[in-house]
This record gives structure tokens, C-alpha cells and sequence, in this order.
């Protein structure tokens, strides 16, 4: 039986899409006014400190 095809997750930062749920495992994800946002994990490792500092995306 085939699986029904996953939507694409897009990193709200570099517009990095994946569809692979295992591969989405390493990404990262934030609530900023209200609205959840993932990020890849190229973008997470990049930004990591001001991901910590709680600063919303804006102000990378």
C-alpha cells in the first residue's frame, strides 16, 4: 500500500523545501507573533545564537 505523499516543509528563511519527514527531523521550528515557522538545518545551525536570544527572524 502506497503512503499518501507528504506536503513540503519550507524553511521560512532560504525557501529550502523537503518533503522527507526523516530528513525534517534535523530543522527547526518557532512561533513568532502567533504564526509557527520551520527553518532547515543549514539556516538553524547558521542563525543558532539568535534563535536562543528569542530574537523573532526579522532581525537576523
Amino acid at each position: 500500500m502506497d503512503e499518501p505523499d507528504q506536503p513540503a516543509r519550507t524553511c521560512a528563511w532560504c525557501g529550502r523545501q523537503e518533503t522527507d519527514p526523516v530528513r525534517t527531523l534535523t530543522w527547526t521550528m518557532a512561533v513568532e507573533r502567533g504564526r509557527t515557522r520551520s527553518f532547515c538545518d543549514t539556516c538553524s545551525r547558521e542563525h543558532l545564537r539568535s534563535m536562543e536570544g528569542k530574537l523573532d527572524s526579522e532581525h537576523w
